[in-house]
């Protein structure tokens, strides 16, 4: 049983004071680089997201956060490179085993060759910790996330351009039982569009999607490559409806074909459908909803159909002060293996809900508080539980 630290909770309004009387002493330091450093406290009561009726010794503990970096901001003729690299050093007050150290650089280099031609190119590299949802080992698990993007777009008419673009991403985890989750997903993806003269687009995009695993899985003593194939056909929007709505439709058909194991595979409509609604000039109404595959860091299971939609509202109080909220439901039907009995539906339902409000002082300072709860409804499939967690996190950063 470890120790458990000593809190250190009142030191952190004055680690806020502390940080904004900096901010407020500073000058910019430069138009191209912006460093920059955030403190953050965060409490929740489940933080495992251990199942309702599990004995549990200590399910709530605090993490406190401090952060630092730089951010890059550079024109240059036609194109601008932006980018960041920032270092985070989190810590528990019970769960000090799972303290951690997360990382966040990445460059993006937007182009324009002459009138017609224009991209982006860019790189990442992010470590964090992986979220509890669906493994609740108190065993620290970092997960590393390599990114590496391509897309360029010819606009060989004024209303008309063609477009294409690859992206890759790679994914490591730190603890063993979760390395069987190692993969590299890449897309690629060609599409053609016609431009509005109001702004709106309207286009057609194909994509192919191929992900591989590093290792199998073994299920029932039965090896399992879970590299998979995803094709695409799907309507891409932007419509600028009025001058408070906007909607955006990236939907269609998709279908899945795995390496292994055709009982698997899975088709039909795939896409995600939002609106932004401005009515009052300073409340924002978002309304998303989806229908999508979407990776599961499970030992028993890969992937799910994830079904849902949310909510959310932005209320510009006044010049320095911002209030959002927003509720979401996720439906998760998991894919079917041997050697793994369905009982129920083979799926689970996760509600969330947020509520905060940001305080900006000056242009280059920010203070926010948010509070949150999660409910899950669960799915024996994965071992997925039911569970409820709830929890405050109170942030502030400075720029120079």
């Amino acid at each position: 049983m470890l120790s458990k630290k000593p809190r250190l909770l009142p030191l952190a309004p004055a680690a806020l004071a502390a940080l904004l009387c900096c901010g407020n002493a500073s000058a910019e330091i430069s138009d191209t680089i912006h460093p920059f450093v955030a403190l953050g406290y965060t409490y929740d009561d489940n933080l495992l997201r251990s199942p309702d009726n599990a004995p549990s010794e200590q399910r709530s503990d605090r993490a406190r956060q401090a952060q630092g970096g730089i951010l890059i901001d550079r024109p240059f003729g036609r194109q601008k490179l932006t980018g960041r690299a920032k270092v985070s050093r989190v810590t528990f007050d019970h769960y000090s085993q799972l303290d951690y150290n997360a990382k966040d650089i990445g460059a993006d280099l937007s182009w324009q060759l002459g009138n017609r031609l224009s991209g982006n190119l860019g790189a990442s590299y992010v470590q964090s910790l992986t979220p509890f949802t669906d493994s609740q080992s108190d065993e620290r698990n970092l997960r590393t996330q390599r990114n590496q993007t391509a897309t360029g777009a010819w606009r060989f008419h004024p209303s008309w351009q063609l477009r294409g673009s690859f992206v890759r991403n790679e994914f490591d985890y730190e603890l063993l039982t979760q390395r069987i989750n190692n993969r590299t997903d890449d897309l690629a993806e060609i599409g053609v569009d016609h431009l509005a003269a109001s702004g709106s687009r309207i286009g057609l995009v194909a994509r192919h999607l191929r992900g591989k695993y590093k290792s199998p899985r073994i299920l029932s003593s039965t090896l399992i490559d879970d590299g998979y194939t995803q094709d695409e056909l799907k309507l891409n929007v932007s419509w600028l409806y009025s001058g408070v709505t906007q909607v955006t439709v990236l939907a269609g058909y998709a279908k899945r074909k795995h390496e292994s194991l055709a009982m698997r595979d899975s088709s039909g409509a795939n896409g995600r459908v939002g609106v932004r609604w401005s009515p009052l000039g300073k409340v924002t109404f978002t309304a998303d909803a989806w229908r999508e595959f979407a990776a599961v860091e499970s030992s028993l299971v890969t992937n799910s159909l994830n079904k849902g939609g949310s909510l959310g509202a932005i209320w510009t109080i006044s010049a320095k002060l911002q209030a959002t909220a927003n509720v979401r439901h996720d439906t998760r039907e998991f894919e079917q293996v041997p050697g793994v009995v369905f009982n129920g539906d083979g799926g689970d339902r996760i509600n969330g809900a947020t509520a905060g409000v940001t305080w900006t002082p000056r242009q280059s300072m920010q203070v926010s508080a948010t509070v949150f709860r999660d409910k899950r409804a669960g799915s024996p499939l994965i071992g997925s539980s039911d569970y409820k967690a709830n929890g405050v996190s109170i942030n502030a950063s400075a720029q120079f």
